[in-house]
């Protein structure tokens, strides 16, 4: 089985300057054709430094990945540093050259020198042209003091790399790869992490060989990846499914989808599936409810319309709630949140509404309403209901505003049965 590490070059990573999403790219696009990640690596631009970690990662992976450190500026040292781990010289690769020129004459630019380098690649590379930019990428077999492992070299502009992934590295290592990977990602909802846990660990103690089970935490809930590597595709396959109906008969109430879905994706399919169209109001949550509603493709089908009433003036003007109710409960609270829903589910001639009035910090709170105090209210319909409830969230006024939407979202999910 071939094992994979991947380096990513860069001060600017380590200074937290930017977010490395290639790393992210590479596993993914490398777990497609069976080859797991052991190990992801960030090293500074010195040339020393990246030598070691380049030495250390091809004694243990079969494949090392390199992104970054390879433009035409004065802290892209990869090339040099390959150079003297490998004892190898430059070429001038003619094909990344004429592509250079090509790109050049069309922005009617000369090759300066540093440019000229970017056609230069380490002798006995396996040349990948850029398509995208300048920089030409590498597959190189670094030979007998290596184990004959291979360095992969790419620049680190994303687009740039997941050209040459998807042109070059993938057909040319899936020709190699013995094995089949499998992720699963198991997306749940109002369920904590240790609760989860405790709900599935018999199901966790007895995984099968070649099988993990990962927990995902994040702001809103906890989501989990069945990981299955094995030598046929038929057996990785009978065995991720069988871990993920065994969570599915645990804990099925708390999950939305079994795969890459979000859960107002998920919400959508179901509204669509029913023929239902929904619409919101709110306060606290400043429209980020509607926004991710309407960030799924398609989603006119089922999301109606948007309130967002911030004020108390706003709350009277756009969906008749009563001055009198907001003055006597205030505006956080159940009853102005289902008058909200009710409002909203009038004026829009929606199957549904969902509403939220709250207050997510940092000021505002009381005793009685501290910081994080969510009111929710569904609507419906057909039945004539109003329910609401009252919830309480802890964190910044960011992370408040992004669980309060979810909330509201799984109040909505839960409002429409499966069938």
């Amino acid at each position: 089985m071939l094992r994979a590490e991947i380096v990513s070059v860069g001060d600017e990573l380590l200074k937290g300057l930017r977010i490395n999403t290639n790393a992210a790219f590479m596993a993914s696009a490398l777990a497609g054709i069976g080859i797991p990640v052991d190990r992801i690596v960030t090293c500074s631009d010195i040339d020393a430094d990246m030598a070691a970690v380049f030495s250390e990662s091809l004694q243990r992976a079969d494949i090392v990945l390199v992104t970054g450190g390879l433009g035409p500026t004065g802290d892209d040292r990869t090339l040099s540093s390959v150079q003297r781990l490998l004892g190898r010289g430059l070429e001038l690769n003619r094909e990344s050259y004429l592509n250079l020129e090509e790109r050049m004459t069309r922005l009617g630019r000369e090759i300066s020198p540093a440019l000229h380098g970017q056609a230069m690649v380490i002798e006995g590379s396996r040349v990948m042209v850029n398509t995208k930019g300048t920089a030409a990428g590498m597959i190189i077999d670094c030979g007998e003091p290596f184990r004959n492992h291979h360095l992969v070299l790419m620049p680190g502009v994303p687009s740039e790399m997941k050209a040459m992934m998807e042109l070059d590295v993938i057909p040319f290592f899936a020709r190699h790869s013995t094995s089949f990977i499998q992720h699963t990602p198991v997306k749940t909802f109002g369920i904590g992490e240790s609760t989860l846990s405790e709900m599935i660990a018999e199901i966790e103690g007895t995984l099968p060989d070649g099988t993990t089970l990962a927990y995902l935490p994040h702001a809103a809930g906890v989501n989990l990846t069945i990981s299955t590597i094995g030598s046929t595709d038929e057996e990785v396959e009978r065995q991720n499914s069988a871990v993920v109906e065994a969570i599915l008969q645990r804990a099925g109430q708390f999950v939305y989808a079994t795969g890459e879905t979000t859960l107002e994706a998920a919400l959508g399919e179901r509204l669509g599936r029913r023929g239902l169209k929904v619409a919101v109001a709110e306060s606290c949550t400043g429209g980020l409810v509607a926004s991710r509603l309407t960030d799924v493709p398609g989603a006119s089908a089922w999301f109606l319309q948007g309130f967002v009433v911030y004020s108390n003036q706003a709350k009277e003007r756009a969906l008749g709630v009563p001055g009198a109710l907001i003055e006597r409960w205030g505006a956080v609270s159940e009853e102005v949140a289902r008058a909200m829903a009710s409002g909203a589910l009038e004026r829009s001639g929606a199957d549904l509404a969902v509403a939220t009035t709250g207050i997510a910090g940092p000021s505002g709170g009381t005793a009685e309403k501290p910081v994080g105090t969510l009111c929710l209210a569904i609507a419906e319909k057909n039945s004539g209901e109003v329910r609401s409830k009252m919830l309480r969230m802890h964190g910044d006024r960011e992370l408040n505003k992004l669980r309060f939407s979810e909330a509201a979202l799984r109040e909505l999910w839960e409002a429409l049965p499966s069938r």
